[in-house]
């Protein structure tokens, strides 16, 4: 799972899960989606990117911020980290 580590599930959904996760390089903890890609339809996987250019365009202290997004190929889900 690249840099991170999880710690806990926080909830789960019908195309996604949500886990506290650990950076392994300075041990700060964030939320991380997974999305099971073999699930969703083509509109569904272009909602995912459209998601996290949503995410990483703003700047609010009180929205969740955009960490990092990468693709798991173990799993085969796309992750974002906020």
């Amino acid at each position: 799972m690249n840099q991170y580590t999880m710690v806990s599930k926080l909830g789960e959904g019908a195309f996604s899960t949500v886990y506290r996760v650990k950076r392994r390089s300075d041990g700060k903890e964030y939320a991380m989606k997974k999305m099971r890609i073999s699930s969703l339809s083509e509109k569904e996987a272009g909602n995912c990117l459209n998601e996290v250019r949503i995410l990483a365009s703003i700047e609010d202290p009180f929205i969740l911020s955009y960490k990092d997004s990468f693709f798991d190929e173990l799993t085969n889900c796309f992750c974002i980290v906020t």
